[in-house]
């Protein structure tokens, strides 16, 4: 008898089993879900996006039967109305899409955001060998916050063809060459995004008298819109492009229309980016259980999935086919790459390089 009741206290001690955590796990996601079924609703602030203000809602609410209300905008124009609506007393946001500058240096900082690691329940999104840095990236040094989904190989210049041939700039000082003077558009650098990201890389790897030669000697179109520099590439109007969109250049591509990526510059580092992929809750949210189950969902593999189809950008994930992105933006390894969403270089080094190019292109 006391064997018998030292057996049976000896399995007292024993963990759970891991039907009864499964159940247990099932049993607080089935309840997070009625409750955000009950909302209706998860309010998600993201890129401009077309492509993926029509996935999105559509496969969540295919998903989940539950509905998102889609705001698309810059980064710096999202952080701007949270700021006065918060100021007021407002809290509109569930779930926010935002570049590295804007998380860290408003939503972040300002302490607009909510812990998002404890809300993931499900356990695809908890198993570190579904993630390619075999656990959840997190980009904020509290590897709390902002979940990073996209790690992409984007491309910094670009060039149309028909004027500029390939292998005629081999290295990133040949675009000082003053044939190409007033032939250039560079994205605007003095604002928090890709532009100030790409010109602090260029700052830091070069050195200032470049920067200088190329933004303010080199008399460069710049611009904050995409759109305008795709389209100056595509006519030829500014042949050689830093901030085309390299989803619109390569869909230009595929049409027939003479552009392509300006490779293998021997003195310049590729880059890598999370573009608008990473994913951040909001405090106080209106819709806090959709919040948990959009954000579990977008880190699964279908959400994620339909995030980077839709973007173009190239999965955190180990479990997507990534044939739908071009294998030359596919981070490789062995290769050493500029990592643009560097969290100790956006808070530091980043933001006073863009505080720099003001005072040098204010001298234009």
């Amino acid at each position: 008898m006391k064997k018998l009741f030292g057996l049976l206290a000896l399995i007292a001690m024993l963990p759970v089993s891991a039907g009864a955590e499964n159940a247990g796990w099932k049993q607080s996601w089935e309840e997070t879900l009625a409750a955000a079924r009950e909302e209706g609703k998860v309010v998600v602030s993201g890129p401009p996006s077309a492509e993926l203000r029509k996935a999105l809602p559509a496969a969540f609410k295919a998903r989940y039967g539950i509905a998102i209300e889609y705001l698309g905008g810059r980064s710096t124009e999202s952080a701007a109305r949270m700021r006065a609506e918060r100021q007021a007393g407002i809290y509109s946001i569930d779930v926010i899409f935002a570049g590295i500058q804007s998380m860290a240096l408003t939503f972040y900082r300002e302490k607009m955001l909510q812990p998002l690691k404890p809300a993931l329940q499900l356990p695809e999104v908890l198993d570190g060998s579904k993630w390619k840095k075999g656990k959840l990236w997190f980009s904020d040094p509290d590897e709390q916050y902002i979940l990073r989904l996209a790690n992409t190989v984007t491309t910094m210049f670009h060039i149309n063809t028909s004027q500029v041939k390939p292998g005629e700039i081999r290295s990133v000082k040949d675009l000082l060459n003053p044939k190409y003077k007033g032939k250039i558009a560079l994205q605007d650098p003095t604002i928090p995004g890709s532009g100030s990201n790409q010109a602090a890389h260029l700052y830091f790897q070069h050195g200032e008298e470049f920067v200088k030669g190329l933004y303010v000697d080199q008399k460069p179109m710049i611009s904050r819109d995409t759109r305008q520099l795709t389209d100056g590439l595509a006519r030829g109007i500014y042949p050689i492009s830093l901030g085309a969109e390299d989803a619109d250049v390569e869909k230009l591509r595929k049409e027939g229309i003479p552009v392509s990526i300006l490779e293998n510059l021997s003195d310049l580092y590729p880059e890598i980016s999370a573009s608008f992929g990473q994913v951040a809750m909001i405090d106080n949210a209106p819709h806090p259980n959709a919040a948990k189950v959009f954000v579990n969902w977008i880190a699964s593999k279908e959400g994620n999935e339909v995030f980077n189809r839709a973007m173009g950008t190239v999965p955190t994930r180990t479990d997507i086919v990534e044939d739908f992105v071009p294998p030359e933006i596919i981070p490789k390894e062995g290769v050493q790459y500029f990592d643009t969403y560097d969290w100790e270089f956006t808070v530091t080094k980043k933001e006073q390089v863009r505080q720099r190019m003001k005072e040098l292109l204010s001298a234009r």
